[in-house]
Order: structure tokens, then sequence, then C-alpha cells
């Protein structure tokens, strides 16, 4: 029943109807958000099962610092993240998988597990930045056996070196967009185990001195134990790579190619990449590791593998996978 107000008196006795106005009149954008609640619902509804389904994606992505975590995945979901060379073999054809040396270092998930210990921050394990130099003589002087990440402006170094230390939030390692921003030799103490060098990056921006830091470090470094050579999988390797690959070559140093930023490319083109890297390992190298170790800074696949082989190499753990 539609409600209707009074007229008015037109005379002795009688009224007079006004025509009816039609319904009621709402406050101007009353209707408007009436009918928005319902779209307003929907959207966050909506919303909500779209951060749903990306929960999982971005726990990948970002969470995994702890191999705790890493174990609780699905085990194809798990090797693909803690083994990505394997998951690369998968692709080849039963003849052809001899081209990859997938097993050489071949630790226990157990193996993996302790190696944690070496990287994570505790009372009695103190992981910081100690000091950088320019010159070797300016170099802190260390007994702990030592390791250094040398690689082409713009490789992903440092953002590497921050996710190896992701269990020890506390270390400050400067990551910036802009190549070259490493001028210095920095070093890092992890605890009593080994010392870590970030080197500033060759090629473009690097340092003025780069030539006399880079080389009188590597010939004269005594507890130098091995060299992370960083090669871009995207692109693979290049001039600036070559000149390093052959200085590492000359000076007889034992040393390790770590392929970075495997979450920019597709399956086919990194594999493509993993196999013309390995082929020229294997004809071109002698001080090179045969195994590649090919490393996300971003989704942290394989970081778990290399923390497990820098704790093998300094001799603060041993595996049965090498």
């Amino acid at each position: 029943m539609r409600l209707q107000f009074p007229s008015g008196v037109a005379g002795a006795g009688s009224r007079t109807r006004r025509p009816d106005p039609g319904p009621v009149a709402q406050p101007r954008g009353f209707l408007e958000k009436k009918m928005a609640i319902p779209r307003l619902r929907h959207a966050v509804r909506t919303l909500f099962e779209v951060l749903a389904a990306l929960r999982p994606l971005s726990r990948a992505c970002s969470t995994f610092h702890a191999f705790t975590d890493v174990l609780r995945l699905p085990k194809r979901q798990m090797t693909k993240l803690v083994f990505p060379l394997r998951e690369l073999e998968r692709q080849l054809t039963p003849d052809s998988r001899l081209d990859l040396h997938v097993k050489i270092f071949d630790p226990s998930l157990e193996d993996i597990s302790k190696a944690e210990a070496v990287f994570t921050a505790t009372s009695r394990n103190r992981i910081s930045y100690l000091s950088s130099a320019v010159r070797l003589d300016h170099a802190p002087d260390l007994p702990s056996p030592e390791v250094c990440f040398i690689g082409r402006s713009n490789v992903g170094k440092s953002s590497l070196i921050k996710a190896l230390f992701s269990l020890a939030p506390e270390v400050e390692v400067r990551v910036s967009k802009k190549p070259g921003h490493t001028k210095k030799m920095n070093f890092f103490k992890v605890g009593k185990y080994f010392t870590l060098v970030d080197m500033p990056g060759y090629g473009y921006r690097a340092p003025e001195d780069f030539v006399d830091m880079v080389e009188t470090y590597l010939k004269e470094r005594r507890n130098l134990m091995r060299t992370f050579l960083l090669v871009d999988s995207v692109v693979g390797i290049q001039k600036t790579d070559s000149i390093a690959i052959e200085m590492c070559e000359e000076f007889a140093l034992p040393y390790v190619m770590v392929l970075t930023k495997i979450d920019k490319s597709s399956k086919g083109h990194l594999l493509k990449q993993v196999l013309q890297i390995q082929k020229f390992v294997d004809r071109e190298t002698q001080g090179c590791f045969p195994q590649l170790f090919p490393v996300s800074s971003v989704t942290y696949s394989g970081i778990h593998l290399l923390r497990c082989f820098i704790a093998n190499i300094t001799g603060n753990l041993k595996t049965d996978g090498l």
C-alpha cells in the first residue's frame, strides 16, 4: 500500500486529492549506494579468492628461506626448488641426460638441513658485515676459510648473497637496481665457519682499479677456498665473462659457475642456455667445477643446495655427495 499525504481542505466536508506523485523520492545518491553494495561485496569476495589462489605462489617466491619450510612441500615441488638442475634434466631424452652433470655434488636432504645451521644467525653464530677494502693489504686478516663471489655488473651478485644470508636478516647486503653498485671488496664473517667476499662487478661501471684489486686478491689470498663466478642464465656467457674465466684459468683457481636469474626464462630457453654453458665448461675449462649451480634469488630455487656446497667446501660439513 502506497502512503499518501493529506492534500489540505478545499471546502466544508470535502477533500481534494493531489495527483499521485509516484514512488517516494529518495535522497540523491541513495539508489546508487544501494546498488553499489552488492557489487562491492562481490568485488571483495573476488579479491579474497584471488589472494587465496596466489598465496601458494607467494610463499614459493618469498618465504622458503628455511629448509624446514621446503621439506613440507610435495615431492615434485621440493625437488624443483632444491635441485633445479634435476628438474631441467627431466626435459632431456635418456641419451642426452649425460650432458648435464647433475649428481657430482649430490647431498642428502639431511645434509642440506644441517648446512642451514651454518647460515643461521644465533647468539653463538654471529653473521655480520665485517669491513670493506680497495686493496688486499687493507683486507681483514682472518684465519677462517674464504669464498668470493665475482660476476658481471647487474648479474645479481648482491641479490644472491642477500638470499644466502636470508636466515640472518640483520646482515645488511646492499642491493641496487643500478649496475656497478659494489665498488669495494666487502667482507662478511659467518661465525667461526668462513668469510664471504662480495667482489666489485666487472664490465659496465666497474671501478677504475678493478683489475689491480681483483687480480691481486685472487692470486695472493692464501685462505681463498673457492671462487664463485656468476653468469646471467638469461644471456649466457658474455665477452667479459670469458675474460674472467680466462683469469681464473690462468691463476689456476678452483672456481664454480653459478647461473643466476633462472626465474626470468622459460624452461626451454633456460635448458638451452644451461646445455651451452655445460658444454663450454666441459671443453674449455680446467679449474671449473663440472657441475653448474642454477639459482634464483626470487624463488630461492637452488639456494639451499648452494648453501650446502659452500658449507662443504669450507670444511664445515661432511657429506656423502662429494
